[in-house]
């Protein structure tokens, strides 16, 4: 009788219509998932570098850690900068110049006299950052964070239209007539 339950139980469909599939499944999420590891790099980290001067202009910097750097007068002009983090650095006369910096962390960054006309700062963090005589031409803030008093200064020089993403600056930056 032992023998008959044993027999019944291995050859039951069931089972072995049951098991494959979950097997092809794992295998297919775990191959589906595998070329987005294989294109994961390690973001370049400059926290705490002096970079005066030096020359990103055009580069893939996406992620890149600029935390506590020094980047004054530093040239990222066309530069993807995509999710990097620049926070507490100095990037004073910095040329931003067509530079995507969307979902970017640029909090507590002194960005006097830096030109960041027709950059990309969608959805870029910019809280307690400093914009005193900033070129805003052209940029695009939409779903930036900023405060109030952020807002307010940037909307008293916010003119033209981003030529990436067609956005005029004044709308992505909510001013009011």
């Amino acid at each position: 009788m032992f023998l008959q339950q044993k027999l019944a139980l291995t050859n039951t469909p069931s089972l072995k219509t049951g098991f494959i599939p979950i097997i092809l499944m794992i295998v297919f999420c775990l191959n589906w998932a595998t070329p987005a590891l294989a294109d994961w790099t390690h973001p370049l980290s400059f926290s705490n570098a002096q970079l005066t001067k030096r020359d990103f202009s055009g580069q893939s910097l996406q992620a890149a850690e600029f935390s506590n750097a020094n980047m004054e007068l530093t040239n990222f002009a066309g530069a993807d900068l995509r999710g990097a983090v620049m926070s507490a650095s100095t990037m004073t006369q910095a040329n931003l110049h067509q530079a995507d910096l969307s979902n970017a962390l640029v909090d507590q960054v002194n960005l006097t006299g830096a030109d960041l006309s027709d950059a990309n700062l969608t959805e870029a963090l910019l809280l307690r950052s400093i914009f005193t005589n900033v070129n805003i031409k052209g940029a695009d803030f939409s779903d930036a964070i900023l405060d109030k008093v952020q807002i307010k200064e940037l909307c008293t020089k916010a003119s033209g239209v981003n030529s990436q993403t067609g956005i005029e600056t004044r709308d992505s930056l909510g001013c009011q007539l």
